[in-house]
């Protein structure tokens, strides 16, 4: 007999489609928060913004100023198909690592128009099957990047991005380009609810945590702790 949580199906849940949603509340802070009384053992159902009630005065709160890529590249390869790449992670002189489909036809050589003036080539494959990239664009790499990439929603979210994204799927700290996925939890904090906690004696502290790739990977293997998962850096 297996120990309860030793295997990746013990997690398995039903989670119906239409209960996932595919935008966000406005405001921020109006998202649900699920109270848990470890104390009493009971349940109690709130809002973000009662977070102001929740957290003593005087504790510090620790934020990630990370910021959001718009690592989704859509392109086309020479035969006029499509193809995607999703950077990773820069590895500099323009190069950087990325998640690319059809992984199948983009080998080292091939090359993918993203726009005019705009163009990805694939160098290399590493042994975890992603590719090295060198991005060539006629305007900086990072305005490139920024002009023509996409908002790299989660899979869930069964929608194109659309141009309010750019800030909404971004939190209100977000400072540092390198995540390809936003610090979810974050998204929810408004400025006042911020301004709130610090006029309550709330201090607060930063840290980067630049979410990576694994954050998009399914576990795959019945042992949960035989997954492989992708690095992510961080600084404290």
């Amino acid at each position: 007999m297996s120990i309860p949580g030793s295997r990746t199906a013990d997690y398995d849940f039903e989670l119906p489609a239409s209960l996932i949603a595919q935008h966000p509340l406005e405001p921020r802070d109006a998202s649900r928060l699920l109270i848990v009384d470890r104390a009493t053992a009971t349940i109690e159902h709130a809002h973000f913004r009662d977070l102001v009630d929740l957290i003593p005065a005087r504790d510090v709160l620790v934020v990630n100023r990370t910021r959001v890529l718009r690592a989704r590249l859509l392109g086309k390869r020479r035969s006029g198909a499509p193809a995607e790449l999703l950077l990773l992670k820069a590895l500099g002189d323009d190069r950087y690592e990325a998640m690319v489909s059809p992984g199948g036809k983009l080998k080292p050589g091939r090359r993918v128009e993203i726009a005019a003036g705009f163009s990805a080539e694939v160098l290399d494959v590493t042994t975890r099957r992603t590719r090295i990239v060198r991005l060539v664009s006629d305007l900086p790499i990072d305005e490139a990047i920024e002009r023509y990439g996409h908002v790299p929603l989660p899979p869930y979210i069964q929608r194109p991005d659309v141009a309010a994204d750019s800030a909404r799927y971004q939190t209100v700290f977000a400072r540092e380009t390198g995540s390809v996925a936003a610090p979810t939890a974050g998204l929810h904090f408004t400025r006042e609810l911020l301004d709130t906690l610090s006029a309550r004696g709330v201090t607060r502290a930063e840290v980067v945590l630049h979410v990576g790739a694994g954050t998009f990977k399914p576990v795959e293997v019945d042992d949960p702790s035989q997954h492989v998962m992708h690095e992510e850096w961080y600084c404290v």
